[in-house]
């Protein structure tokens, strides 16, 4: 068993949480049970002294004495100084009926006190060498009761106790340990066993089941939870994976593009001027696009790792919508067509990022697009708010894929495809600034009908 391990402290505390109870049966039954005892005795025979008191009166008072002593298990004897007028059975170990000098110099004193009504002492029984309670009391002028009973019947039922609590003792703590393992086990077991899966995900084994068959709640949500991590972390190293994979094609394609056409330049078309020109508007048009992909890469991260601070204005946002429109009228020539379906309406917002989120998801559209090469893009008045929507009518997205075309990179046919005008980095830095603005935003897709895209955002007044 480890050190410090599940079983071993469960073990323990149910050891420390049985040992805790059986010593407070211990002091109860045993170490305090004479004090209790002599409590119960002292209230007894109180109680005694008083219906001897109050019956002293009744005519058949004898009787009254007689079933008092036989029921409680005490000694009467009614007296003066001289004789003594009743008395119990003289036979009982609780009794102090006789002649012995101290015994009766303890009664002596109690009838010369005229003060005292009654009193009770704890003496040992000279003739049975027994523990016992003697209780006093003033019935007349110089009429006297005393009361006693014996404590030494206490001694053998402690014994009988003691006996039996040790037997108790080692029974309950051979139960506790087995309930301690059993207990330990049922929980340390499915735990020992989420441990050794979480060291195999730990080396990359993604496609571990961390299911144990307990029927612990809390264990099953742990269990179910890890099941969870582990599939968002197989679905995270895909998707590093591709990353990794279209980071490096879309550096080495310009990157092989600018060092083919600087070799052209340098060996055959350096004095050819047109040729020249041409190869060099293709060096310049790589380098803006390597320059563009190392941006997103950096705004991306600037935004995910940094407190972006936005710079809020109010603006124009069908204004802004038709100024990037604009952008993209060197596409007319390829055949793209972006209808615009908008009006003028002010918003507050940092122009700079919004205008950054409509060029990407603009510019995602036309990518994604169908063979009709048609973009629509409405601004839309919802009460408060005004939304605007980006569609293409391309195959769509599945809608499983929903939830991850987030994600940098991430495509829906899980192929990459060198997308023509942007850097695969778009709709990550999308979500990021609707974000930081906290816009609602979403998708809905229709397989092979296309795509929207939208994003709300609060009305101001002109």
């Amino acid at each position: 068993m480890k050190k410090n391990s599940l079983k071993q402290k469960v073990l323990f505390y149910l050891a420390i949480f049985t040992l805790v109870i059986i010593g407070g049966l211990w002091f109860l039954q045993v170490l305090s049970l004479g004090t209790y005892y002599e409590i119960s005795k002292t209230s007894t025979i109180e109680k005694i002294a008083k219906k001897v008191h109050d019956s002293y009166d009744d005519k058949d008072y004898k009787d009254i004495l007689d079933n008092l002593a036989f029921e409680d298990d005490v000694c009467i004897e009614i007296t003066n100084k001289y004789n003594i007028y009743y008395s119990t059975d003289s036979a009982s170990r609780g009794c102090l009926i006789n002649n012995s000098e101290s015994i009766n110099k303890f009664k002596l004193n109690f009838m010369k006190n005229n003060n005292n009504n009654s009193a009770t002492y704890k003496v040992i029984n000279p003739r049975f060498k027994n523990k016992t309670l003697i209780h006093g009391i003033k019935l007349d002028e110089d009429i006297f009761a005393f009361i006693s009973t014996s404590l030494e019947p206490i001694g053998s039922t402690v014994s009988v106790l003691k006996t039996q609590l040790i037997y108790i003792t080692i029974i309950v703590l051979i139960i506790a340990v087995v309930i301690a393992f059993i207990i330990s086990k049922k929980i340390s077991d499915p735990i020992e066993k989420i441990i050794n899966n979480s060291k195999l995900i730990s080396k990359g084994k993604y496609n571990t089941n961390f299911k144990s068959g307990t029927d612990i709640e809390e264990i099953k949500e742990l269990e179910e939870t890890l099941n969870n991590v582990a599939v968002e972390l197989s679905k995270t190293e895909s998707l590093r994976r591709e990353l990794l994979a279209n980071v490096s094609h879309d550096l080495k394609t310009p990157l092989t593009l600018i060092k083919a056409n600087a070799e052209i330049v340098k060996d055959l078309t350096y004095k050819n001027k047109e040729k020249r020109e041409k190869n060099l508007d293709t060096i310049i048009s790589e380098v803006d696009r390597l320059n563009l992909l190392v941006e997103d890469i950096l705004d991306l991260s600037k935004m995910q790792t940094v407190e972006t601070e936005l710079n809020i204005e109010k603006f124009n946002l069908g204004e802004l919508v038709k100024n990037i429109i604009n952008k993209f009228d060197v596409l007319k020539s390829d055949g793209y067509i972006i209808e615009y379906e908008g009006f003028d309406v002010f918003v507050k917002a940092d122009k700079k990022k919004i205008e950054q989120v409509i060029y990407n998801l603009i510019n995602n559209a036309i990518n994604y697009t169908g063979d009709n090469k048609k973009v629509y893009i409405k601004l839309i008045d919802i009460d408060d708010n005004v939304k605007l929507e980006v569609i293409d009518t391309g195959i769509g997205i599945e809608k499983e894929d929903l939830n991850y075309i987030w994600d940098k990179y991430y495509k829906v046919d899980k192929k990459y495809k060198r997308v023509s005008y942007g850097t695969g980095l778009g709709l990550s830095i999308v979500k990021n600034i609707l974000n930081l603005h906290g816009f609602k935003y979403g998708v809905e897709s229709k397989k092979n009908t296309g795509t929207k895209f939208y994003f709300l955002v609060k009305k101001q007044k002109m």
